[in-house]
């Protein structure tokens, strides 16, 4: 779990249960997707909630939060500092 923390020590993360946040104070968690079945058994990750792409479609769903994770970390976690 990467945890950015900023000057004015506001900390950013994508949220797992690798820590435990309330440790550091009181959370404030925002869905960044949705990863969602499509009608015909792929998977997408729609990151529209960060004003990201959908992703996909993935055959397996594991692709897709593995996308999603990478999109995050790449275009929301560190460039929103």
């Amino acid at each position: 779990m990467e945890l950015l923390i900023t000057p004015e020590a506001t900390i950013r993360c994508l949220y797992d249960e690798t820590l435990e946040l309330t440790a550091l104070g009181t959370p404030q968690i925002q869905r960044g997707s949705h990863v969602e079945p499509t009608a015909d058994g792929q998977w997408t990750a729609d990151l529209s909630p960060v004003s990201g792409p959908l992703l996909g479609p993935f055959p397996l769903r594991s692709e897709a939060l593995a996308a999603e994770v990478a999109w995050l970390e790449q275009h929301w976690l560190l460039s929103n500092t």
